[in-house]
């Protein structure tokens, strides 16, 4: 059966990474997961109790396409609280994980061919997404000097229709800070480009609150997800905020493409959002392991990072090392029973000499990971 150009995307490096690493664990080795962005906790338990009762009281159906009220109002409360932004509900569409978000933004942003901007080293599946849409990704590749975030001079002469940027971003943790959010607005705005801000990975944040897009403009997309500070990944719901004239838009391609969120991961999302002082404990696991991770590293010899101002990973110059972070990375696996992810997945060009460590797990499994990795550096 043929298949469609538009299919013709690249693999999910990581997720290659993960199977390596399962078919490793079946064989009956310990392996230390330091691929994969995923929190080591589960969801909070107040967010399954909810649910459970839920399922009690009545059958669980469609939602309305925009998604619960009850958890769009949650949700702009939340900004006020957090950003001391005043956001309608109304603005605000419950998506099936950020994945759906990206989906919505992008059909309901660009047309066939539009060229949209994304920062490099940045993830991958924007640029499978756009070009599975008939969109034209257009690397912007970053510098250490910026730490890893795109600049205005990145794309200044590109005939950009979109910019897409994430803070704190993934693969690097480093985030932008206000005038550095509101310089790369006023370059998308001044060339008619829309502005979408990935911001999934907000409350997971170090030394300084990450910005929202939102205090900045309402002339922007604002895509966030209930996987990485509500340790949500499985239950596939995110959120999305508009401008008050899209709103429609995005409602009418919502109905059309996924109906509406699951209406069990909205219960449970709306529950989790008042678990602070849980979610404030698995913070503080990051944070440790953030400490561990930074001196663990460089003392196993991998010394050239942008410290990570936020979100679970350290992305690494591995230049002095490789120029071929696929075979390293499976090297590592292998012998050390470490699994890292590949440059690759978020740098086509200069991804061959980077690596990305993902600190999500447990301070055990974090140590215990460190010290692999110094005796793979010491005897390789």
């Amino acid at each position: 059966m043929r298949s469609s150009r538009r299919s013709s995307v690249d693999p999910f490096i990581v997720m290659d990474v993960m199977e390596a690493a399962r078919r490793l664990e079946d064989t009956g080795r310990r392996v230390i997961h330091m691929e994969v962005g995923q929190p080591g906790t589960g969801a909070p338990q107040g967010a399954s109790r909810a649910l459970s009762q839920a399922m009690k009281a009545a059958p669980l159906g469609y939602t309305v396409a925009l998604g619960l009220p009850a958890l769009r109002a949650r949700i702009a409360r939340m900004y006020g609280e957090w950003y001391d932004v005043d956001l309608n509900p109304e603005r605000v569409v419950i998506t099936p994980g950020s994945s759906g978000g990206f989906l919505l933004a992008f059909t309901a942003l660009f047309d066939t061919g539009d060229r949209v901007g994304i920062g490099a080293p940045g993830y991958p599946s924007y640029r499978q997404i756009l070009s599975a849409l008939d969109l034209v990704p257009v690397d912007l590749p970053t510098a250490l000097e910026n730490r890893y975030q795109p600049v205005s001079d990145d794309f200044a002469h590109l005939d950009l229709a979109g910019l897409m940027v994430a803070s704190p971003a993934n693969p690097t943790g480093t985030m932008l800070d206000e005038p550095a959010m509101q310089a790369l607005i006023d370059a998308a705005q001044g060339q008619g480009a829309s502005f979408i801000s990935d911001e999934i990975y907000h409350g997971i944040e170090y030394e300084a609150k990450a910005v929202t897009a939102l205090q900045i403009t309402d002339e922007t997309y604002v895509i966030n997800s209930f996987s990485k500070f509500f340790s949500m990944t499985g239950w596939r719901v995110g959120w999305m905020v508009v401008p008050e004239d899209h709103v429609r838009v995005v409602e009418r391609i919502a109905q059309n493409m996924f109906i509406c969120a699951p209406h069990a991961s909205q219960i449970a999302a709306l529950a989790a959002m008042d678990e602070e002082g849980e979610l404030q404990a698995n913070l503080d696991v990051y944070r440790a392991n953030r400490a561990l991770m930074l001196e663990g590293l460089a003392d196993a010899g991998f010394t050239r990072i942008a410290p990570p101002d936020g979100a679970f990973y350290v992305y690494a110059d591995v230049s002095d090392l490789t120029q071929d972070s696929r075979a390293f990375a499976a090297e590592i696996l292998q012998e050390a029973g470490v699994a890292v992810t590949p440059g690759l997945d978020f740098d086509p060009l200069r991804g061959h000499s980077t690596l990305r460590f993902s600190y999500a797990r447990s301070t055990a499994d974090i140590i215990e990971g460190l010290a692999r990795l110094k005796e793979f550096m010491h005897r390789r």
